[in-house]
């Protein structure tokens, strides 16, 4: 019995652009990242899919509603699709939070897992969060397939679960905006069939690499 995904990062948003971390604030999308959505849901009109989950935030949300226009699905909201809370690193750059909060994560270093930004949550906290949810939709959709909208730390956890990576682990994971990924959940796990595939896009901007 197997569940089958489609998972889409949300549109470029106005904070990708400017490198500031979102994670439950939020920000417009972008005229890209508008027609990067447009894009996506053009592509999934063209396949067959049973359910449509999506964060219930407003960048998620701006690029679920594109495709269930075309699609005719109604979006379900998930709060636990949400990127980390990043507490009072929310509105800084990456180089910000990196100095006034070292432990928080980094590109290049292990980082405590059980580190809390305040008024955040750690990255342990975060995986756990993601994990639980996909494995909690895998569960309730066998024999059927979802398209799942979030974020691009929310693809990298799913990422680092799928191939069972530590999580304090720095790994480089390319997430293109819209772009789009497919994965199964059958008996024996998890298996990614498609990865940061663009062929939609005119250019894939705004590429997610996992702090």
């Amino acid at each position: 019995m197997t569940a089958r995904f489609v998972v889409v990062r949300h549109g470029e948003t106005r904070w990708n652009v400017a490198g500031r971390i979102q994670g439950h604030a939020d920000s417009p999308l972008t005229d890209t990242g508008l027609a990067q959505a447009e894009a996506i849901a053009h592509r999934l009109a063209r396949e067959r899919f049973d359910r449509l989950v999506a964060s219930d935030l407003g960048r998620a949300r701006r690029t679920a509603e594109a495709i269930a226009r075309l699609t005719g699905h109604a979006v379900e909201s998930d709060p636990r699709l949400r990127e980390r809370h990043f507490g009072e690193g929310e509105g800084l750059t990456y180089e910000e939070i990196d100095a006034r909060f070292p432990d928080a994560f980094s590109r290049t270093r292990e980082t405590d897992p059980d580190y809390v930004v305040p008024g955040g949550e750690s990255r342990r906290q975060f995986f756990e969060r993601v994990r639980g949810a996909f494995e909690d939709i895998a569960s309730a959709s066998t024999e059927r397939r979802v398209a799942v909208v979030c974020h691009g730390g929310v693809l990298a956890a799913l990422y680092r679960h799928v191939n069972g990576w530590a999580i304090a682990e720095p790994r480089a994971i390319a997430i293109p905006n819209a772009a789009y990924n497919a994965l199964a959940r059958g008996p024996d796990g998890w298996r990614v069939e498609a990865w940061a595939d663009t062929a939609h896009l005119d250019s894939a901007t705004g590429a997610f690499v996992e702090p």
